[in-house]
């Protein structure tokens, strides 16, 4: 009989070596070492950032982004572009880069271009919103007639070429990941005067899918029949309660934030493993146990869309103070699993699986936020989303490439399937996580963090002015 498959929960000790002899310091040093003044060799920079250090990390995304983003159209054949519209496009393809314009993980993008506008005031970064978003607005509706009518496909079989159409999402989405990132960027571009009547017939495209389209559960809880029957995904609460909550703030109907109340806690309810503070990554209906498997990125959606949704939900609704004891439970469960080095690990509460970006730069988005807005005790966590914003700038290379990305993941039922997951500077999903992270921790060093330093050996928000 073979061994048994086994993945430790812990790492494996190190041999112990023997301790090399340190010689006696000269007087000076001793002092320093008993007074705690010898420096540790952090492995990031360990005083937080100052604003210029990390304006300059996102002008290494946004610089990488816009050279490999292009947003035309092309002849699939000859690769050259495309500019008379008044023939058939029967061969045209968006030009290709190294993401995809219309994809979730480039709605979270473009969400992390705009707040980066919003907070630096450069024109770059919106720029880059609404250039991409114009494309989308006058281009997509020329390929809509190609996807009226799309047949539906069978599981594990190949999509027919029509699924494969040009902004396919945009104009017949199918799924959560089609519409709620794209919706909820394209709402905040158009409430602050970006293609604003344009983008609206594609906004309510994506929210009647949303609200009318997506299967549910008896209770109203949006669900898939993958991998399973009555499946839930934690990852769609970021693929829908942030685009209704800004349905909500653009249109005025409460209907929007009531739903959006309702996923986060209905989900809670199912997913929420209370004495961690953290969630599961799926839930199936009928299966018990359900897979605890405390995925690192999917946690971060879950605070984000709780985040984008204490944004803007009014404070007399009276859903909020319940959103908010979530989130604040939530965020006690992720403080707890912060890694030494600023980062988080792929499953958070096992140490040795590897740390992750993706997921860091979420929760030091949305930590930050949260004390920034005051939802948050500012002394107990600026310092951690200090050292999780280095930890994240760390993982930006001289390109602009965020690196030790997670690739897609879909829901899994054994601990190697999440240990396994390839990284890549490929992977979409860490750009916009980590412009959002840049662009709060600006406000956050401009604002309520701008005294953070360290003191007596620590990052304090703001030491006290007694030293006794």
């Amino acid at each position: 009989m073979g061994a048994a498959f086994t993945i430790s929960s812990q790492a494996q000790p190190a041999a112990q070596a023997t301790p090399a002899v340190e010689s006696r310091p000269d007087a000076q040093t001793l002092s320093a070492i008993n007074a705690g003044r010898n420096p540790p060799a952090y492995p990031v920079p360990y005083a937080p950032a100052s604003v210029a250090e990390i304006a300059e990390v996102l002008n290494r995304v946004h610089g990488y982004l816009a050279a490999v983003t292009p947003a035309k159209l092309v002849d699939r054949a000859t690769q050259a572009e495309i500019t008379d519209f008044s023939k058939p496009l029967t061969n045209a393809v968006v030009a290709r880069g190294d993401f995809q314009l219309t994809s979730y993980e480039w709605g979270v993008t473009y969400s992390g271009m705009w707040l980066a506008a919003e907070v630096t005031g450069e024109a770059k970064y919106r720029e880059y919103v609404a250039e991409r978003f114009k494309f989308i607005a006058e281009k997509a509706p020329l390929f809509a007639a190609a996807v009226a009518n799309l047949p539906e496909v069978a599981v594990g079989a190949r999509a027919p070429e029509a699924w494969r159409t040009p902004f396919r999402q945009v104009n017949a989405p199918h799924s959560l990941d089609d519409s709620g990132a794209m919706a909820a960027a394209m709402i905040k571009a158009a409430r602050g005067g970006v293609q604003a009547e344009a983008l609206r017939p594609m906004i309510e495209r994506y929210l009647n899918w949303i609200s009318t389209q997506q299967f549910r559960l008896p209770d109203g809880t949006l669900a898939r029949n993958r991998p399973l029957e009555n499946s839930l995904w934690l990852d769609d609460l970021y693929m829908s309660v942030p685009a209704l909550a800004q349905m909500g703030a653009l249109t005025g109907d409460g209907k929007y934030f009531d739903d959006a109340v309702k996923q986060i806690v209905q989900f809670s309810e199912r997913m929420f493993v209370g004495e961690k503070g953290l969630y599961m990554h799926g839930w199936i209906g009928g299966m018990e146990p359900h897979p605890v498997f405390h995925w690192g990125r999917a946690n971060g959606w879950a605070i984000l869309a709780m985040t984008e949704l204490l944004n803007v939900l009014p404070v007399e609704h009276p859903g909020r103070e319940k959103v908010l004891t979530i989130y604040r439970a939530h965020v006690r469960g992720i403080a707890a699993t912060q890694g030494g080095a600023g980062l988080w690990h792929q499953l958070m509460d096992r140490t040795d699986s590897y740390l992750e970006t993706s997921a860091t730069a979420i929760f030091t988005y949305c930590i930050a936020r949260g004390i920034n807005e005051g939802w948050l005790d500012a002394h107990a966590y600026t310092p951690m989303v200090s050292l999780g914003w280095n930890a994240v700038a760390k993982q930006v290379n001289a390109k602009g490439q965020v690196e030790n990305v997670c690739v897609g993941t879909g829901m899994g039922f054994d601990p190697a399937f999440y240990y396994y997951r390839p990284v890549s500077v490929y992977a979409a999903h860490g750009y916009g996580p980590v412009l959002l992270a840049g662009a709060e921790m600006i406000a956050l060093r401009k604002g309520k963090g701008a005294q953070a330093l360290v003191s007596d050996g620590a990052v304090q928000k703001e030491p006290a002015k007694s030293r006794h």
